[in-house]
């Protein structure tokens, strides 16, 4: 199978941390996965939420962990070409799915992300990536920006809610010989960070590592609905790594449940394989 990437893309990922790629994705992926929205929040999984407090307003809304609910989403975990560029951006030889899920902005709405990077998030450990594809065409001061070389940093931060006010989870602490601390304060120092932004259309994408911080750095406040999905996937170093309590609620819950012990390599019903070289 030919690459899809150029060498210099391969390595300005390594070297940033986020890229952007043109037009990787057909337009009938995009209509798919927002049919694929559709249908999940008319029939949402137990792990919907919305990260808006007050109730009445315009909404900020997600779901994941729905690859295996919703066929739209389920066609493009398997059938896209993420895999496969995943594959090439990370030096893999395989790749094995971490997880899936969903955010819906709606016009008008206050809600923001957070800066935080998604390591944090997951009982995981290893090389991993993560797609980041809108839905509708996104200018660059409606979308996150990604702190440029900051997965380089050799850090890990705590968890941040994403729900308004952006609560930090736990407090900074040592486990198992890694530090945990509280992240940076990029919207108080902006000058003293390099941000990677870009305009996007349909089929236009970023796939970012997992330790690269991102967030919302515009105050702008978007007037149409903007909708994303993001898909994280691993290389065939990682691991299960249940590590410190903050991540200790249903998503941890259900992989203990499956049988998934610390130290186990990614596999099985939950982290099927995706792409794998001859």
């Amino acid at each position: 199978m030919s690459k899809i990437l150029t060498n210099n893309e391969i390595n300005q990922f390594k070297k940033d941390g986020a890229i952007f790629l043109k037009g990787k994705f057909d337009i009938s992926w995009i209509k798919n996965l927002e049919k694929g929205i559709a249908r999940d929040i008319k029939n949402p999984s137990p792990r919907f939420k919305s990260h808006t407090i007050e109730k009445g307003v315009p909404a900020y809304l997600e779901d994941y962990w729905t690859w295996d609910l919703v066929p739209e989403f389920k066609d493009f975990v398997f059938n896209s070409p993420y895999a496969k560029i995943a594959s090439e951006l990370m030096s893999a030889k395989k790749i094995n799915l971490v997880m899936d899920n969903w955010f819906l902005r709606e016009g008008g709405s206050k809600s923001s992300t957070p800066f935080h990077h998604d390591v944090s998030y997951f009982d995981m450990d290893g090389t991993m990536c993560v797609l980041w594809l809108p839905l509708q065409p996104t200018g660059k001061d409606e979308g996150v920006v990604w702190v440029k070389g900051s997965h380089l940093w050799n850090k890990l931060f705590l968890r941040v809610l994403f729900k308004d006010g952006h609560k930090v989870e736990g407090n900074e602490c040592v486990i198992d010989g890694k530090k945990y601390e509280l992240p940076p304060d990029i919207l108080g120092n902006k000058d003293k960070y390099e941000f990677l932004q870009w305009d996007c259309e349909l089929g236009d994408c970023v796939i970012f590592d997992m330790r690269c911080l991102h967030g919302t750095l515009s105050s702008s406040i978007p007037e149409k609905t903007l909708s994303r999905y993001t898909l994280r996937v691993a290389k065939e170093d990682a691991k299960i790594s249940y590590v410190g309590d903050w991540t200790s609620y249903n998503y941890r819950k259900s992989m203990q449940d499956a049988g998934y012990k610390d130290g186990d390599p990614l596999g099985g019903k939950m982290f099927p394989v995706l792409y794998e070289s001859i």
